[in-house]
């Protein structure tokens, strides 16, 4: 017997309802202005929102379907939603997009898009009754196109595979299904302009894709680029709850803060603060100064150095990053929290709440 069979044609062909490695996005942090210089004219370029959902891929094979997630996780049984393009996918077709939860119409010019939060609700049930789905319905907004034809098309570049993804959404429309909009701008600074929008949008600013872009394994930068221009989406409104003095020239004013958000929305009983960031940078001396004198008309208790205070100060606190923490109570932990601005215009009541943080994990 032969050890070692020669190479078939097919010998690299997806069987069964195998997934594609996923093709990752850099981080874009430059200027606008310097966009030319560095990426070329937006000619060059793909342009879409980025949106905020579930990434995935719908795999159609031999008459069934497939999704998997971004972790490589079966996840075709949370979706039913999804399931009717079994029928009308074509056999050997992959695509890659974002499950969303889609609600059009809800309101007069709300985004269609939902927060995460909604569909974090669903992926945390091990059931989904009728009443979860009619509340939030999910869609996939599809922007990419791996295989066509039981052919593998990663490494055709990247308008010939969203022309290809373009022509078979026109031809089988599919309810659930859903082509992710390009975007269109003469320079940067106009598409700069579009990109403001994303938080009215409802999504986290533009994906940059190069024209001619293969589809890559993980974050490569050698079969082309896709880059995420994200809007900054780390900020939150919170309570301050406690303070302590400050140090050096500031060891006279109570200047370092805990701040808490509500567990739950609005109208919840028994609703609470839950405390999850300390800040003491952002104020100006003037504004710290008035602070402390709320801190001390408002004290409730004093343990050692720390007050906790009536909740009346709700502040925008802006941070880099947040990820979830089993040692913090909140079971976020966020980086380099500081305050943005003392609102002034917003009641405590109206702070923002856990799910707002959760919604910003990525």
């Amino acid at each position: 017997h032969r050890l070692i069979a020669e190479e078939s044609s097919d010998e690299h062909s997806q069987r069964g309802g195998q997934p594609y490695p996923f093709f990752l996005a850099h981080a874009l942090q430059a200027p606008p202005e310097q966009f030319e210089a560095l990426l070329g004219p937006p000619a060059g370029w793909l342009i879409e929102w980025k949106w905020d959902g579930i990434r995935a891929q719908v795999v159609k094979r031999d008459g069934q379907l497939w999704i998997w997630s971004r972790g490589e996780e079966l996840v075709t049984e949370r979706f039913p939603e999804l399931h009717s393009l079994a029928e009308s996918l074509p056999d050997g077709t992959v695509l890659d997009g974002e499950i969303l939860v889609w609600k059009p119409g809800v309101d007069a010019g709300a985004p269609a898009v939902q927060p995460f939060a909604v569909l974090q609700q669903r992926i945390g049930r091990k059931t989904l009754g009728k009443k979860l789905l009619a509340d939030a319905p999910v869609v996939l907004q599809a922007y990419d196109l791996l295989e066509w034809q039981g052919e593998d098309w990663r490494s055709r570049p990247q308008h010939e595979r969203r022309q290809q993804l373009q022509r078979l959404l026109a031809e089988h429309p599919l309810a659930p299904l859903l082509l992710s909009p390009l975007l269109e701008g003469n320079d940067w600074a106009e598409l700069a302009r579009q990109r403001e929008q994303s938080r009215s949008l409802g999504v986290e600013g533009l994906m940059l894709k190069q024209r001619d872009a293969l589809y890559g394994v993980g974050r490569t930068k050698d079969m082309g680029l896709w880059w995420k221009w994200k809007i900054d989406p780390f900020s939150v409104d919170a309570v301050l709850i406690y303070a302590q003095r400050g140090h050096g020239r500031r060891a006279s004013l109570y200047s370092d803060y805990t701040f808490a958000v509500w567990n739950a929305p609005a109208g919840t009983p028994d609703r609470a603060l839950v405390p999850f960031a300390k800040a003491y940078s952002g104020l100006s001396d003037a504004e710290m100064r008035k602070v402390d004198a709320i801190i001390r008309k408002t004290t409730v208790e004093t343990f050692g150095p720390v007050r906790s205070v009536t909740p009346t100060l709700v502040f925008e606190l802006g941070f880099e990053g947040i990820a979830l923490s089993k040692r913090h109570k909140s079971g976020i932990a966020v980086r380099f929290p500081r305050m943005l601005r003392w609102r002034l215009d917003k009641p405590v009541d109206e702070a923002d709440d856990l799910a707002s943080l959760q919604a910003l994990l990525v």
